[in-house]
């Protein structure tokens, strides 16, 4: 086989490298995408509906202790902390179009990524400190008005749930984002290392 005549496409084909499908990539892309959004416009009815109800609970019942209005302050502000923040990504999540590069794909999911990762440590922590101290301090006034046993239980309830929503539902839900992330970051710096060659 004469050396000048080496057909580049023949053997770019014949690789037995598994390589991405751009189209298939852009198609999870843009799932992730519809999927980010709509999880974002849904975790904002949900928890704009929770504090329009909270309040809603403090006008027409007029709680008498100071303690439960602190609580109703420090939930609706938990709520709307986190709401402030992760709704920043909304911006982000936008700003993915189908006339980017690979590499801006890439840099759009990196900065998702870091603003996840802030979100689910420090803002997450925050919010469920701050919810804590407010539900407790909300129920107190109630709860002073049953028994022993049913103030004792209606605590522990409260707290064996929250205890349940942070060291197993909120682990879960971060590892789910992650993987869909690190997926496809994984398989966007593929097809920019297959084009650097």
């Amino acid at each position: 086989m004469d050396s000048n005549n080496i057909d580049f496409k023949d053997l770019w084909k014949k690789q037995t490298v598994n390589q991405p499908n751009i189209e298939d990539l852009l198609a999870r892309l843009k799932q992730f995408k519809k999927t980010a959004l709509r999880s974002l416009w849904i975790t904002n009815i949900l928890l704009f509906a929770t504090c329009t109800f909270i309040i809603f609970i403090w006008y027409f019942y007029q709680p008498d202790l100071i303690s439960t209005k602190i609580g109703i302050v420090l939930t609706v502000l938990a709520m709307l902390i986190y709401l402030i923040v992760y709704n920043r990504l909304l911006s982000t999540y936008k700003n993915i179009d189908a006339t980017q590069t690979n590499q801006q794909y890439l840099q759009k999911l990196i900065l998702i990524k870091r603003k996840q990762q802030f979100l689910q440590s420090r803002i997450l922590s925050l919010y469920f400190i701050l919810l804590s101290i407010g539900i407790s301090l909300y129920m107190y006034e109630y709860a002073s008005k049953m028994s022993s046993f049913f103030s004792v239980l209606t605590y522990v309830m409260l707290f064996l749930w929250i205890g349940f929503a942070w060291f197993y539902l909120r682990p879960k839900e971060i590892k789910k984002q992650e993987t869909k992330l690190n997926s496809l970051i994984e398989k966007f710096e593929e097809v920019n290392k297959q084009l650097e060659i």
